[in-house]
């Protein structure tokens, strides 16, 4: 009698060892990889959503002014040039000491002021007076302005933005507007 022993190949003993193909865990398997699929697919889309709907929303919004009292007409002295502060007309109720900007005002005459703002046009930074020149200064860039608003020196591209002003009941007000932006250039 001869007896067949079947040895098993090299390749077989070194092969993993995998389950039968089981339609059930497949099905089971397809399944969770597309519901991991999908779920992930509405998490990156709904925070896709919100970062295009934050940067685009202040593009829809028409920007407010608001008259805003800085003091009464006799505080201010003819000819001097003073800094006034006044709330942001683009903060938020909770926006607290960010909501708050200033204002460069001059008393002309009697009954006539001008007010410029705060901000260089090169780059934001807050400008100076200074009384003993007649002349805005920025410290950050090297920015000078004449006592009219008008560019003097340094790198500004444009003239100090100016705030609309009137009396009234004895009160000096200034339209106040968002910040100026402007395209500053390095």
């Amino acid at each position: 009698m001869n007896i067949k022993v079947n040895k098993p190949k090299e390749e077989e003993c070194l092969a993993p060892w995998r389950p039968a193909a089981d339609s059930q865990a497949l099905r089971r398997r397809r399944f969770l990889n597309w519901m991991c699929i999908g779920l992930g697919g509405i998490s990156v889309s709904s925070i896709l959503w919100a970062v295009v709907g934050f940067m685009l929303a202040p593009l829809g919004k028409a920007t407010k002014s608001v008259w805003r009292a800085v003091g009464k007409v006799d505080d201010f002295k003819i000819g001097s040039t003073t800094i006034v502060k006044l709330d942001d007309a683009s903060s938020l109720p909770w926006a607290g000491y960010a909501g708050k900007t200033a204002a460069w005002l001059r008393r002309d005459d009697a009954s006539t002021f001008t007010c410029f703002s705060i901000n260089c046009t090169h780059l934001g930074c807050p400008v100076r007076w200074i009384d003993t020149a007649q002349l805005f200064m920025c410290p950050c860039h090297g920015g000078v302005y004449y006592q009219d608003g008008a560019v003097a020196a340094g790198p500004p591209p444009q003239p100090l933005p100016r705030y609309d002003v009137r009396v009234r009941d004895g009160n000096v007000e200034v339209l106040a507007s968002a910040v100026p932006i402007t395209r500053g250039v390095s």
